[in-house]
């Protein structure tokens, strides 16, 4: 994958509260360093060996050295019950995810001057964090033995990547929405309270970029990747150099554009004019791009994107953007899932788009025409879209999206695509998640999201739910186990 994603570098600081054995904490954050170590990739955190926080000029120090040591996530390790105000301004002053845990006491031998009483410390902390107005990740169970942290360091890895990716991300886009996807157009000013820059461009200043990249001495170069990436499925050979064309249009304007920011994705118009002025689709390309982490919407639709890189970020692997989009046939139902698997119909659907997603998902691919655009277009101009089914195993269904009035809300749903043929055309999926019959009532129509959902594929739940949370996001629905009511669910239903 490309360059598109952090890297997490965690500095664990260790406090100290000045009435409490200095020794204790520094002979814990040593403890557990050494269990991260031995059990996970050392390079994702760094030890700040300078001090033990006690004071303000501690967390001074301590704040120069992980800022000089290249850290770009925090982590604050109570080992004693810790200095309340000293350990909640680190946190404030250092600019980048944050997270507190806490040592456990060791044995009943030693609580005398063994004891720590941090349990009792991140009480403290976390009434002095909401005091500034501060953020940061607080695990589950926050207290635990040296190993037990490791573990909690390692969960926020993630959480972390996808929190600083975010407030240095810029989305780059292409044209408005297209008409009768009023769904897709949402306002944008929470991007901006989340930190994210927006670059908004006409169609026109993409045909006109693509038009001078005709005869790119690249092209031949990429034709022949697309060639062995497609290999018997390539069944539109002529479009391929149409294809390469465009691809080497976006990256370039990726690597003008990006400007200050570090990590970009997309948000391309894909119709009604696209097929007609590029003659191709772009559905290919978004794939190739996206497979590469450089995640690309279509029909514009910038939360879209911003959900698809999120999923990239914390899976650390390719994802989708896929049309919920319609029922499975009772008699596939019946014929395929039915006693096979433990899902009602109600808890099947079809995620389906016109090709935009990566060959590395699908069980086998073809290059294509976009079926539906073909029905009112010259079929020469709707080639370029990769069909085939995707492939079965676990997914995490999920969506960040701004309402019509600029209020942020997501929603997370953890299922699995089944391994029955689709019999249908695009890249397309049967898909299976618990309850989703009453999901689909009561979160995805009764809050009026629209019919994209980003795909990250595995269970990725838990992560998205503390990346959400720890943006400010204060509505996270997700599909309920029967017997927990929607709010708007009709008890005698």
């Amino acid at each position: 994958m490309m360059n598109n994603t952090p890297k997490a570098k965690i500095g664990i600081v260790a406090v100290s509260r000045d009435c409490f054995p200095e020794s204790l904490s520094v002979n814990r954050r040593k403890a557990l360093v050494a269990a991260y170590k031995a059990k996970y990739d050392e390079s994702d955190i760094y030890e700040c060996p300078i001090c033990i926080v006690e004071s303000e000029i501690h967390m001074q120090q301590a704040l120069e050295d992980i800022q000089a040591a290249g850290c770009n996530a925090l982590c604050v390790f109570l080992g004693n019950f810790g200095p309340e105000i000293s350990e909640t301004m680190l946190i404030q002053k250092f600019d980048g995810p944050a997270m507190i845990c806490a040592a456990a006491e060791e044995s009943q031998n030693d609580l005398s001057d063994g004891r720590g009483d941090a349990y009792c410390g991140v009480l403290n902390a976390s009434y002095n964090l909401a005091l500034r107005n501060v953020k940061a990740y607080i695990p589950e169970y926050p207290v635990g033995t040296a190993e037990e942290c490791a573990d909690m360091i390692r969960e926020f890895v993630p959480i972390a990547k996808a929190v600083y990716a975010i407030k240095n991300l810029k989305i780059i886009t292409f044209g408005p929405r297209p008409l009768n996807f009023m769904a897709c157009n949402a306002p944008i000013k929470q991007l901006y309270n989340l930190g994210i820059e927006i670059e908004e461009n006409s169609e026109l200043d993409l045909f006109e970029s693509f038009n001078k990249h005709e005869n790119d001495p690249r092209i031949p170069e990429v034709v022949a990747d697309m060639e062995a990436e497609l290999g018997a499925g390539n069944k539109k050979p002529e479009i391929l150099a149409r294809l390469a064309q465009y691809e080497l249009t976006l990256l370039d304007w990726v690597d003008a554009h990006k400007g200050a920011s570090k990590f970009v994705c997309l948000a391309g118009k894909c119709w009604p004019a696209f097929q007609t002025q590029f003659k191709c689709v772009p559905c290919y390309v978004n794939s190739r791009l996206t497979s590469n982490g450089i995640p690309v919407a279509c029909e514009v639709d910038i939360y879209g994107a911003l959900s698809e890189y999120i999923g990239t970020v914390v899976s650390d692997d390719i994802v989708t953007l896929l049309d919920i989009n319609n029922s499975v046939p009772a008699d596939m139902y019946k014929e395929s899932i039915e006693g096979k698997f433990p899902y009602t119909h109600k808890d099947t659907f079809m995620g389906f788009h016109c090709g935009n997603t990566s060959s590395k998902k699908l069980s086998c691919c073809e290059m294509r025409n976009q079926k539906i655009m073909a029905r009112s277009l010259p079929e020469e101009v709707t080639n370029g879209t990769l069909e085939g089914d995707i492939a079965p195993g676990d997914i995490t269904f999920f969506r960040l999206q701004s309402t019509a009035d600029a209020q942020i809300r997501a929603y997370i749903a953890q299922g699995e695509v089944l391994p029955v043929a689709t019999c249908s055309f695009g890249a397309i999926g049967v898909f299976a998640i618990p309850e989703m019959g009453r999901f689909y009532r009561h979160v995805l129509i009764e809050r009026n999201y629209p019919h994209h959902g980003a795909v990250a594929f595995g269970h990725f739940g838990k992560t998205l739910y503390e990346v959400f949370k720890y943006i400010g996001v204060k509505e996270i629905c997700f599909n309920q186990p029967k017997g927990m009511l929607y709010p708007t669910e009709n008890p005698w239903a």
